[in-house]
């Protein structure tokens, strides 16, 4: 049992330099391949966390609109709906469209940043898209 433990301890201590090299990533001046991977997957996390953000809004918006349609006529409502099945769809078009500009390095070091930077751009294009509705008005 003891054994067990030191052997534990032993693999989480060797993981914690990795992490914390991956923390310091300078992305300005990344030169390794690993260190633009992270980068780009570093670009594509924010790029998804602020999708979120303001994908959570058009569904407020969109929910908004909704209930004054419902006020015109029952018929009316689906705006909500709409936008669900609008990014279901997208979700699985961004992953084909990015699997797929992967296999310009297909099995090398360099595909996983450019997975992630087609997955950052479609993301940042589609957020754009949401802040339409999000934000009508242009606020």
């Amino acid at each position: 049992m003891r054994r067990l433990q030191v052997l534990a301890a032993a693999i989480i201590l060797s993981a914690v330099p990795a992490m914390a090299q991956e923390e310091k990533t300078d992305c300005e001046n990344a030169v390794t391949q690993m260190d633009m991977n992270s980068c780009a997957n570093q670009d594509y996390e924010a790029a998804d966390g602020e999708l979120n953000e303001i994908y959570r809004q058009a569904l407020a918006a969109t929910e908004a609109q909704d209930a004054e349609l419902a006020e015109i006529n029952a018929d009316y409502v689906g705006a909500q709906a709409a936008l669900k099945k609008a990014q279901r769809a997208w979700i699985g078009y961004r992953d084909g469209q990015c699997e797929l500009a992967g296999f310009e390095a297909r099995g090398g070091s360099m595909e996983p940043m450019l997975v992630s930077g087609c997955l950052a751009e479609l993301t940042k294009a589609r957020t754009k898209e949401l802040k339409a509705i999000a934000e009508p008005d242009g606020n």
